[in-house]
């Protein structure tokens, strides 16, 4: 499994602002950088196990996991 991924920051306001480049629906909003970039991280981790557990779902018992490199 990929373990970087590209966080995309801005400070806008009172608040920092961010999102993860490559997964879409990642996104946070902190006061600050280091806590939006904590968020940012505990989010990507749940949409990542939220995912792999809607795809084991949808596969029902009999399936291949397959690693895709880029």
């Amino acid at each position: 499994m990929k373990e970087s991924f590209t966080a995309i920051v801005k400070h806008s306001g009172n608040w920092w602002i961010g999102w993860i480049e490559e997964v879409s629906g990642v996104n946070c909003q902190e006061h600050t950088k280091a806590e939006l970039l904590e968020s940012l991280r505990i989010t990507l981790k749940e949409m990542l196990e939220f995912n792999r557990y809607e795809a084991l779902e949808a596969a029902g018992d009999t399936y291949e996991e397959e690693l895709i490199a880029l």
